[in-house]
């Protein structure tokens, strides 16, 4: 059996990176750790082969190779999924679907032929084994949460790791916080499942062999979700391992602002090589943090926590929303103020948007504010907004106007550099 396991392009946002990996001189942030997790997955005597539309396009070659095409796909890829999917079908390849884009709307694409949805670990060996017996289904879905200590070490040769600015880990899976426009409880739940210390070690040992890599992605949606396991196991084992082996490995991650309240995790992340954190800020708006249910950005005064995750060694990208129902046509100047004096150097701007599966799309739904099918595109939204939508509209361009000049970049790096402490070395 020839597998083909295909990950879609992403479109030219802030979250691709294209004009810095231009820079940096790669063709993308990171590898599709999803697909080579996959591919692990898959059996030993099938054939396999990746191939990454964000850094060669997908070859008529490689499709009349492949008896089936595994399609993973997160919900800002799917123009382009949605184009792999019509050559398949005119190629007459079978596809296998799974990934975000397609769990909560499988529905909207009859091209794929077998839906693979929710965590592989669970639903994949069912298809497999229906597979083997000649009876596939079309839909394989699960309301259980995978055992992520059973998830194989990701199959890295399928790569050409130079292509990439970063390699790539997932430690956790879910997160605590029920915040209505996220769809990770939705899709993993709220209680953080976690690999153990030696599987991670086990994946940085797999990089290790490799000479290109001194950064890597901690692929969690928030790595801070358990922090007592996190302290206790996972940190004290990368700590040791960086010490024993590679002080040069640096990693990045995502997680909540409340991190700058436990001094000890501070400063444990740091040790253990953490440096580019990113964090979902929203708006410096009290009643949009409330109606949104983001819970850990209240009763703290988060310019204080920036300022202390900065002295700290951490490098911070923000991310930033305007349109909330609670928003006025001031929140445009709030949030272009509470930035700048941020010092944030990364700050990520978008209009609210509501994900399928999520609490704000269901709420949006019954109201009858849903617009247009989900994108994940920048500038636009799903929602119809309580605010005039030009309005909203002219206010996210101002946002995006004043930060990204010049002057304003300057000012905002200004403030950064006045909080920023290089963390001292304790490798030693």
């Amino acid at each position: 059996m020839r597998i083909l396991l295909v990950y879609p392009e992403m479109p030219d946002t802030f979250y691709a990176m294209k004009h810095f990996m231009e820079v940096v001189d790669k063709k993308a942030a990171y590898p599709p750790l999803g697909l080579l997790t996959v591919a692990a997955m898959l059996p030993v005597q099938w054939e396999k082969k990746l191939a990454d539309l964000n850094v060669a396009p997908l070859s008529d070659e490689d499709l009349h190779w492949a008896d089936y095409v595994f399609l993973s796909a997160m919900n800002v890829q799917e123009e382009s999924a949605g184009e792999i999917i019509r050559r398949c079908n005119a190629g007459g390849v079978k596809i296998v679907a799974g990934g975000t884009l397609f769990t909560h709307e499988h529905y909207r694409f009859p091209g794929v032929d077998y839906f693979v949805l929710n965590e592989a670990e669970i639903t994949l060996p069912l298809f497999l084994a229906d597979l083997a017996n000649g009876n596939p289904q079309p839909i394989y879905q699960s309301k259980e949460f995978a055992d992520v200590t059973t998830s194989p070490l990701p199959m890295l040769e399928l790569v050409d790791k130079s292509q990439y600015l970063y390699d790539i880990v997932q430690y956790s899976r879910g997160c605590p916080y029920m915040c209505d426009f996220c769809d990770v409880t939705a899709l993993l739940g709220r209680r953080p499942r976690t690999k153990t210390p030696g599987q991670i070690i086990a994946e940085l040992e797999a990089i290790n062999n490799d000479e290109h890599t001194q950064l890597v992605l901690f692929a969690d949606d928030n790595l801070i979700g358990n922090k007592r396991i996190l302290k206790a196991e996972l940190l004290p084992a990368l700590i040791a391992w960086r010490k024993r082996v590679q002080p040069s490995f640096y990693f990045a991650t995502q997680l909540t602002i409340n991190l700058a309240d436990d001094e000890e995790l501070m400063q444990m992340l740091i040790d253990a090589g953490f440096r580019h954190i990113f964090i979902g800020i929203e708006t410096p708006s009290e009643e949009s943090l409330k109606v949104s249910h983001k819970t850990q950005n209240l009763k703290k005064n988060m310019l204080h926590s920036i300022h202390e995750l900065h002295g700290k060694g951490f490098i911070i990208s923000g991310g930033f929303i305007v349109g909330f129902d609670t928003d006025d046509e001031t929140i445009f100047k709030r949030q272009i103020q509470f930035i700048q004096e941020s010092g944030i150097p990364l700050p990520i701007v978008n209009i609210l948007k509501a994900p399928p599966g999520t609490d704000l799309y269901r709420r949006i739904k019954i109201e009858g504010r849903l617009s247009k099918p989900f994108a994940f595109t920048e500038g636009d939204t799903n929602i119809v907004p309580v605010m005039d939508p030009q309005v909203l509209y002219r206010g996210f361009i101002e946002v995006i106007n004043h930060i990204y000049t010049p002057e304003g970049s300057y000012r905002r790096l200004k403030n950064f550099f006045a909080t920023y402490r290089f963390p001292q070395n304790t490798l030693k």
